[in-house]
């Protein structure tokens, strides 16, 4: 069963004032970026695309260092929005034997190779049409997407949202309990990733 994975990384971080994901992640250095593309690979994940926008080339380059570069994509249009690149993402993975796809944001850099791993795992178990990390109530990333929802990323206009297309399928979608904090924090600006990770961006 083959499950893509697609990190959303085109959006313009106007509120970090730079590239989320070139921001650094760890003290050596590794990016934001890096980290998830690592992150996804230790989990399970064998096919990653990242698509980015303004700052591809860049992106590309940083990722080129790693052992197993993932593809980056182009998302021409990143001024539509988010829901713009999820459909980008969808169009580069989606081929023959595809059974869903693996979506997270280049700012939830937290995530664990273990959650990743849950997360695929449930889906395997149930195929669910949507499958997502839950704390509390509270709803995280990555998100799974089976293929009996494609068709309706692809259908939506670009600059439509994809909480439209979860509250669709919340009857029969599946929450994986985690208790780690990564899936749950989003990094957007310069105060959240101080109080992150102990210094300035």
């Amino acid at each position: 069963m083959i499950i893509p994975g697609v990190v959303l990384a085109a959006g313009r971080s106007s509120r970090m004032g730079r590239p989320k994901a070139l921001l650094p992640a760890s003290p050596d250095g590794e990016t934001f970026v890096g980290r998830i593309v690592r992150t996804l690979r230790d989990g399970g994940v064998d096919d990653v695309v990242v698509v980015a926008g303004g700052v591809a080339a860049e992106i590309e380059r940083v990722l080129a260092q790693a052992d197993r570069p993932p593809r980056v994509v182009l998302n021409p249009t990143p001024e539509c929005g988010q829901f713009s690149s999820l459909q980008v993402g969808l169009r580069a993975v989606d081929r023959p034997g595809v059974s869903a796809m693996l979506v997270t944001l280049v700012d939830v850099p937290l995530v664990s190779a273990g959650t990743v791993a849950a997360l695929l795992d449930a889906y395997l178990r149930t195929g669910a049409p949507l499958v997502r990390p839950e704390r509390r109530g509270r709803h995280g990333h990555p998100v799974i997407f089976d293929r009996s929802v494609f068709g309706e990323i692809v259908r939506a206009p670009a600059d439509s949202s994809a909480k439209a297309i979860v509250a669709a399928h919340l009857g029969d979608s599946v929450s994986v309990p985690i208790e780690e904090d990564g899936p749950f924090r989003d990094i957007d600006t310069p105060a959240e990733y101080a109080r992150t990770f102990d210094r300035p961006p």
